[in-house]
């Protein structure tokens, strides 16, 4: 469900912009408002641990609630006719449709990390982001082709109809045996676990503000996050500026675009992302963030010198697929280290907050990719990224960090 509607916008609608003549400025300021919600994250957060008891399952009924009103806000889409001429429409309805959207990613990233043992995190992470890479591909591929041969309202009602039949298998799983499918009136609270008072079921907003600030600023968690927004800054930065490159410079027609970013690039960012789980629970978190870190500076680096050789379609086509493994590649380390550092009854908060942070830097890529583009080229803008990656992997050694890395994943 949350990868769906970010395929349809952030791919296929996207390319779809770019291949209608429109500004990188343009689509650059589309892709940051669709985007910008998701930086809102940290406001969920404390919501959802202050509010997580339910009779139906502990934080399910927001997964439940928001999953329904962004299937409603998914079919406000059938309000716009014209993409490009409604460009403003189109963007506050995809702006609203994910702000529910990030509430429910943040509410089930809570319950991971509350039911996930840790020695088993780093492969339900990579199924977590599997599914909603699944998801991009859908909205990505298949909405494109809706796109291009069946109008943008038909792409638009298949994405909501999509969505429903997912709310409909939510509602019907259950956390715990012992929960229902509805609250009954009248009925008592389940019981509380042994040891338990009943207070700590909702703990106080005061309380939960006091434990994220100080678990925010700890010394290293603080560090490695840095290190890890910083390199989703680069692939995401670089990622934009490829895919308009393709599209507005070399001539690709924008629906190829979209539809081998959603096939053979999901295809193998899938294969990136059930390896690196398993791999991410036998060697560690750290280990296995310096090897992504090198092999993604050296890719950028090596790639964006061959740029001349990108009129060469094979070779346009293996950066294309190469650039969509970069979120797979970061994510399978960087979740599970952060969950880590997550602490118990604040998870939800903790975690939101950081990935608030991280989609923060995705969106300021978003936004900063359109002014770039106005002054310098993708060549020069992925060689910047590559020489970040690479300060990010000698920051890594220097800081004596990767040992602590290793620790903690």
């Amino acid at each position: 469900m949350q990868g769906i509607p970010s395929g349809f916008a952030l791919t296929a609608v996207y390319n779809y912009l770019i291949g209608q003549g429109l500004s990188a400025k343009s689509v650059g300021s589309f892709a940051a408002i669709v985007g910008l919600p998701w930086t809102f994250q940290f406001v969920w957060g404390p919501l959802i641990d202050k509010y997580q008891y339910s009779i139906i399952g502990h934080r399910k009924q927001w997964v439940v609630l928001t999953q329904l009103v962004a299937m409603l806000a998914s079919l406000s889409l059938l309000l716009v006719h014209d993409p490009v001429r409604q460009i403003s429409l189109l963007g506050l309805v995809f702006f609203v449709h994910s702000v529910f959207a990030s509430i429910q990613d943040a509410s089930v990233d809570a319950i991971a990390i509350s039911v996930v043992p840790v020695a088993e995190r780093g492969r339900v992470n990579a199924f977590m982001r599997a599914g909603s890479l699944l998801g991009w591909a859908m909205g990505g591929a298949v909405l494109a082709y809706l796109l291009h041969h069946g109008g943008f309202g038909r792409a638009a009602l298949a994405q909501s109809l999509a969505l429903l039949v997912f709310t409909i298998l939510t509602f019907f799983i259950k956390l715990e045996r012992t929960d229902q499918l509805l609250p009954r009136i009248g009925q008592g609270r389940r019981p509380v676990p042994l040891g338990t008072h009943p207070d700590e079921e909702n703990p106080a907003l005061g309380w939960l503000f006091r434990e994220l600030w100080h678990s925010m600023v700890e010394k290293h968690s603080l560090r490695a996050f840095l290190i890890i927004i910083l390199s989703y800054l680069a692939a995401s930065l670089f990622g934009n500026a490829y895919a308009f490159h393709l599209i507005h410079t070399l001539r690709w027609p924008d629906a190829e675009v979209s539809i081998l970013q959603g096939t053979w690039g999901s295809l193998l960012s899938f294969a990136v992302l059930m390896g690196g789980g398993v791999l991410v629970d036998r060697l560690g978190a750290g280990r296995l963030q310096r090897w992504g870190l090198v092999g993604m500076a050296g890719f950028l680096l090596l790639f964006n010198c061959l740029s001349p050789f990108w009129i060469n379609k094979v070779v346009s086509f293996s950066g294309l697929v190469m650039v969509n493994i970069a979120d797979p590649l970061l994510s399978i380390a960087a979740m599970p280290l952060l969950m880590a550092y997550c602490r118990p009854k604040i998870e939800g908060s903790q975690f939101t907050t950081y990935m608030a942070l991280v989609n923060l830097c995705t969106v300021t890529a978003s936004y900063l990719n359109g002014w770039l583009l106005e002054i310098t080229t993708a060549p020069i803008i992925g060689l910047c990224c590559g020489g970040l990656l690479l300060g990010l992997v000698v920051a890594l050694y220097r800081s004596r960090l990767a040992p602590q890395l290793v620790t903690a994943g």
